[in-house]
């Protein structure tokens, strides 16, 4: 059954009003994250700085990166949410994949500084007031459960969103290994362990930010997003009746949850070529949740084969491999 434009148009506008909802709840929950974090940075540097405390200096220094990033995640989804235009004929919806990418550059450079102050003071170690480590890691505990609890109701299927995850979560674990080790340094005066916590959290920052770096990467060398497969996409195109060829195959993601797809059709002579379109839409989008799709095409002429050979080929070619 054919859909009418008014029942598409009411479908669209019933979509774009439930991503808008989505995003507004999402700002919101960043925005809280962000305020609790931002309080409680400026209570542990300065606390940091009484107690001698390379540890707790150090989840200062990654929770001033967990403000950066959230502050850098809710600009990104500002400037996402502008329509297309101009030069930007997607608009600006790969800013939010920029900032996922900054953040995980930020945390490679902070865990490298780290590491080499970490070394530095297990050399040399200072006098650590562990009392004092030790009661601003347990708040720090509490204050980043309550942001943790904030991130994860937002959507993080958004690798914007992922990024700031990733940095709170991965500042949660800082803060216990904080905790423990001022603990052991009230205990027993052994100062060393709070390099060796501070080693810790730096091992943490470089595991995070290899992860946001690669996933941010993919997207930009415009890989297919994981999860989809082309070659599966092409025998499923192949599959469908009338159509002898494909050519010019190119999956991708646009953005976090955008997947995209081009591809150049050949149909059997005399079938309707718009038909066979749509229908290919209607299978992406049901088998693969491809909604975004360019296709062009044209009927095959008899006895003669596409003028651009591609990887899939025809119909034949494919099932004969």
């Amino acid at each position: 059954m054919k859909t009418s434009h008014a029942q598409q148009h009411l479908h669209d506008h019933h979509h774009d009003h439930s991503h808008a909802v989505a995003r507004d709840a999402d700002t919101r929950y960043l925005s809280l994250a962000l305020l609790l974090l931002l309080g409680f940075m400026l209570v542990e540097v300065v606390v940091g700085i009484m107690a001698k405390s390379l540890a707790l200096i150090s989840d200062a220094g990654h929770m001033l990166t967990d403000v950066g990033s959230i502050g850098l995640a809710l600009l990104a989804m500002r400037l996402a949410r502008r329509p297309p235009g101009g030069s930007y004929t997607f608009g600006l919806k790969r800013v939010e994949i920029l900032s996922a990418q900054a953040n995980g550059l930020t945390l490679l450079l902070l865990s490298a500084w780290f590491m080499v102050e970490a070394v530095s003071r297990l050399l040399n170690p200072p006098v650590v007031q562990g009392m004092l480590v030790t009661v601003v890691a347990v708040l720090g505990i509490g204050v980043n459960l309550l942001a943790v609890w904030a991130m994860g109701k937002a959507n993080r299927q958004s690798l914007n969103v992922q990024g700031s995850f990733q940095h709170i979560l991965t500042d949660l674990y800082a803060f216990i290994a904080t905790a423990v080790a001022g603990a052991i340094i009230w205990w027993t005066g052994w100062n060393r362990v709070d390099s060796i916590a501070a080693l810790v959290v730096a091992g943490l920052m470089l595991k995070a930010g290899i992860s946001l770096v690669r996933e941010s990467a993919r997207i930009f060398l415009q890989a297919a997003p994981r999860g989809i497969d082309p070659d599966m996409i092409g025998a499923a195109i192949l599959a469908t009746p009338a159509i002898t060829r494909i050519d010019d195959l190119h999956v991708w993601e646009v953005t976090s949850g955008m997947p995209a797809l081009s591809a150049h059709v050949f149909v059997e002579h005399g079938v309707d070529c718009h038909d066979v379109r749509r229908g290919l839409e209607t299978m992406l989008h049901e088998r693969f949740a491809i909604s975004h799709t360019t296709i062009q095409t044209d009927h095959a002429v008899a006895g003669q084969c596409a003028t651009v050979p591609c990887q899939l080929g025809s119909r034949e070619a494919h099932r004969a491999s």
